[in-house]
């Protein structure tokens, strides 16, 4: 076995973990998009910048990223270290928190506000050292890197096929908004061909409709497990 491992940019930083960063795996539970290591405090403190923390309380997963940050600023500070539900503990158990987000909605919903972003991260795909400089081993490692990328990829993409006479080959073509120019096979009879392209889903309501009074048949969409470009 090989020694890899899924984690975040926030954990290799926290940890000052000394391991070979294989590849980025952006995605997180509501977007494609990395999440923010904030600073947010309730919506009645008077703490508008990370200077106005001199002598604070503040709780966190992230402990060692949050003292770099303060220290980074000049600031002195009490870190805490929080074990689960730092939304809740200001004001009462601290005066400030950094905590992950992904669209903010946990923090509005107690209260707080955000004052800061001490830094972005995503998923990483990390491998260790010794394991990396074995070249067996580092292939297996970058396989994986590429499928899991290719599953990434394929997030919100879908395939169409469909059947085209060729009369209507341009006209058709013009409501297909792929990835690259559609695969075009010809078919047993002369006049016909045949289209594969994969396009983004949301936008499938609206091209099968336009596809089919253009003159495709045939038209079926399926999904995607993975798209490696």
């Amino acid at each position: 076995a090989f020694d890899v491992g899924l984690t975040g940019k926030d954990w290799i930083i926290e940890t000052d973990a000394d391991v070979v960063e294989v590849s980025d795996l952006v995605y997180s539970k509501a977007s494609m998009r990395p999440v923010r290591w904030v600073l947010a405090v309730p919506e009645s403190s008077s703490i508008q910048t990370v200077k106005d923390l001199e002598g604070k309380h503040i709780a966190t997963e992230v402990v060692n990223i949050t003292k770099k940050y303060l220290a980074e600023n000049n600031v002195n500070a009490h870190v805490e270290f929080s074990w689960g539900a730092t939304e809740v503990k200001p004001p009462e158990l601290a005066d400030a928190i950094v905590e992950v987000t992904e669209t903010g909605s946990s923090l509005r919903a107690n209260k707080l506000r955000i004052v800061e972003v001490l830094l972005e991260s995503n998923t990483k795909l990390i491998a260790n050292r010794n394991s990396w400089n074995d070249p067996w081993k580092r292939e297996k490692i970058e396989n994986m890197a590429m499928l899991l990328q290719g599953a990434i990829h394929a997030q919100g993409k879908v395939g169409l096929k469909m059947n085209a006479p060729k009369d209507a080959l341009d006209k058709i073509m013009a409501f297909i908004p792929g990835l690259r120019t559609p695969t075009v096979s010809n078919l047993a009879d002369g006049k016909w061909v045949a289209l594969e392209v994969i396009v983004d889903e949301q936008t499938v309501r609206s091209v099968i409709p336009d596809l089919k009074r253009a003159g495709a048949e045939g038209i079926f969409e399926y999904h995607i497990n993975k798209l490696i470009d």
